[in-house]
C-alpha cells in the first residue's frame, strides 16, 4: 500500500491555527488571500459590497438617453441619405469636370506638389457615374467605380434594416480583402503619379 498523506496534527482533526501545511487555509483559500484588512481566513464581513458602486449618470448623459430612445429608428438613415443626397446634389450642380485644377474646393496635396492623391478624382468620376459614362468614370478613379456597387449595398442593407426591419443578404468582406483592396489602392495611387507611360494615361 502507498504512504498515506499527513494527518492533521489536532485531535479534532483540525489544522493547527486553521492552517494546512503550504499556508493554505480550509477551502483552499491562503490566509488574507482577498480577505479586507484585518479579516482573517474565511471571514468576511456582513454585508460586504459585492461589486462596484453605481455612478449616477450627469444631466447630458441622461438628455442623450431619452433623445435617443424616443428618436424613431428612420431618422438615422434618414440623416445619412439627405448626406449622400447633398454630396450628389453638389456634384451635379459644380460639375467638376469643367471647373479649374484650382477651383475651389481643391486637392491640397494637387495644389502644393502637383500630385495625384489617393482620392484625386473621385468627385469626377462620380460625376460620370451619375450620367451613366463608366468609361470615363473608370478613366478618373477606378477603385472608386469598383468600390462604388459594394458601399451602394452596404448602405441599402443598413438604412433598410434600420428603418425597416429589412435582413437583406449580408456581405462579409474579412480583414484580408480589406487589406488586398487597401494595398491595390496604394499601388494605384503611386501608380497614377509615375513619369512614364502607360502610367500618365491614369494622370487626372
Amino acid at each position: 500500500m502507498g504512504e498515506a498523506g499527513p494527518t492533521p496534527a489536532g485531535a479534532d482533526g483540525a489544522w493547527p491555527g486553521g492552517v494546512a501545511p503550504g499556508g493554505v487555509a480550509p477551502g483552499g483559500v491562503a490566509p488574507g488571500a482577498g480577505a479586507p484588512h484585518g479579516v482573517g481566513p474565511g471571514e468576511w464581513p456582513q454585508g460586504y459590497p459585492g461589486g462596484y458602486p453605481v455612478v449616477e449618470s450627469d444631466r447630458l448623459s441622461r438628455w442623450v438617453a431619452r433623445l435617443h430612445a424616443r428618436t424613431p429608428r428612420w431618422v438615422v438613415p434618414l440623416a445619412a441619405l439627405g448626406c449622400v443626397g447633398a454630396g450628389i446634389g453638389y456634384t451635379l450642380i459644380s460639375d467638376p469636370t469643367r471647373s479649374a485644377p484650382d477651383a475651389l474646393p481643391s486637392c491640397l496635396l494637387k495644389l502644393t506638389t502637383g500630385l495625384d492623391c489617393p482620392g484625386c478624382g473621385g468627385t469626377r468620376a462620380l460625376w460620370y457615374v451619375l450620367h451613366a459614362d463608366l468609361p470615363a468614370a473608370a478613366r478618373h478613379h477606378f477603385l472608386f467605380v469598383f468600390a462604388l456597387p459594394f458601399l451602394a449595398y452596404f448602405f441599402i442593407a443598413w438604412a433598410g434594416k434600420q428603418a425597416f426591419g429589412w435582413r437583406l443578404p449580408e456581405l462579409r468582406v474579412g480583414p484580408k480583402a480589406v487589406g488586398v483592396f487597401l494595398a491595390a489602392w496604394l499601388a494605384f495611387s503611386i501608380a497614377r503619379n509615375l513619369p512614364w507611360y502607360p502610367f500618365t494615361t491614369l494622370y487626372v
